[in-house]
């Protein structure tokens, strides 16, 4: 048992389980929300493909730079504590994100942003691994699955909205403030942590070797989920030419394909070789992120967005996996090494593809997404196999 955390009673145990799949769903909401809300914040501040990357660049260093000190952060306050303060900065951040007076306030703003969901997500993820000790059962597949679930919500809410003319403004902060409540109520279930001590504690190290390689493959699959989920939506809009309202189903086809393969993820893996469902989600990914470039026909951009998002599931759970598998380290620190590199890319990721459409085309950019799971796929070798 993670001993920053009490065990509790079995009652208390799974009120924390079910408390803590519904925080995973809510961040998905708050995550879709930004999706599909990327080409508002393009149009009230007239960007270009350049100047929203630098939005998402001031995000992504928000994020990452968050995440050397998140376990410090969580080991000081508590997941639960953290959580709640992360919601506020979050909620604030969303709801106002299109009423800043310019360009510079906004790329404040997204460094809160960024750094508040990644902590949060720390803190949470926190709470998942101790669930699993404390209940003596695996719940982290289904965990990411209530965040897939949660993200695909967020979009078919975020597209209602938009269809019944709701003004962006609104739903933004009409959504920040109804999620960061839900959160407050849920986190008061959460597993409870004794006051910290004086003991001094590893909370960050650097991977090097096999741990490595298990990094930079997971930063492969976390900049392409991450390029999918922040610029799918004004890709389908500008390149596709569907409407708003429509090109948000993409998003939610996405993460709803996501979501139902990460809860049979767990089964699959103990089926078949890891390295061959590695294999195969790479090819379904760069096959069918293929497909949408190369047609730009909104029924195919659609199915497309599924299968994308159903081909880029497991990558995570597998990788991660396979990361507590290498020797020399604990299971804790392995993930953690790794999940830092993997979130440099989830943030990372879509706003080089600003960049990269700035000087070509998004649909160009875009398929940065097929060249990532080409190299998942192809690598799939090199992943560690679980005991038999």
């Amino acid at each position: 048992m993670d001993k920053g955390f009490e065990h509790g009673s079995p009652s208390q145990i799974r009120r924390a389980i079910w408390a803590t799949r519904g925080l995973f769903a809510l961040l998905g909401v708050f995550s879709a929300v930004w999706g599909v809300h990327i080409p508002s914040v393009k149009q009230r501040y007239a960007l270009g493909e350049g100047a929203l990357s630098l939005v998402l660049v001031a995000a992504a260093v928000g994020a990452v730079s968050a995440v050397m000190f998140a376990g410090r952060v969580i080991g000081r306050l508590g997941a639960r504590q953290t959580a709640m303060l992360c919601a506020v900065v979050m909620a604030c951040m969303l709801g106002l994100v299109l009423h800043w007076p310019g360009l510079p306030w906004l790329l404040l703003a997204m460094l809160l942003f960024g750094a508040s969901l990644s902590v949060f997500d720390v803190a949470i993820n926190t709470e998942g691994s101790a669930l699993e000790v404390a209940g003596g059962q695996p719940i982290m597949g289904s965990l990411h699955g209530m965040f897939s679930l949660g993200a695909m919500g967020g979009a078919a809410l975020a597209a209602g909205m938009l269809g019944a003319g709701v003004l962006a403004e609104w739903q933004l902060l009409g959504v920040g403030v109804a999620v960061a409540v839900a959160i407050w109520i849920g986190a008061r279930w959460m597993l409870p942590t004794p006051p910290p001590t004086d003991k001094p504690k590893v909370h960050f190290t650097w991977p090097r070797g096999a741990l490595l390689i298990m990094g930079l493959l997971t930063f492969a699959g976390m900049s392409a989920e991450g390029v999918i989920f922040d610029w799918c939506v004004l890709y389908l809009q500008q390149e596709v030419r569907m409407p708003h309202e429509q090109a948000a189903i993409g998003y939610a086809a996405c993460a709803g394909a996501m979501a139902a393969m990460r809860f049979a993820a767990d089964r699959l893996r103990a089926l078949y070789s890891e390295q061959r469902l590695l294999q195969v989600s790479g090819v379904v990914t760069a096959v069918s992120m293929a497909g949408v470039l190369l047609t730009g026909h909104p029924v195919v951009a659609i199915i497309g967005c599924g299968l994308v998002g159903a081909g880029l599931a497991m990558i995570v759970p597998i990788l991660y996996g396979a990361a507590s598998r290498v020797p020399g380290t604990t299971p804790a620190a392995a993930i953690a090494a790794v999940s830092s590199i993997g979130y440099a890319g989830f943030m990372v990721g879509p706003p080089l593809i600003g960049f990269i459409a700035q000087h070509a085309s998004l649909t160009a950019a875009m398929g940065v997404v097929v060249v990532a799971a080409t190299v998942l796929a192809l690598s799939a070798r090199f992943v560690p196999e679980k005991a038999a």
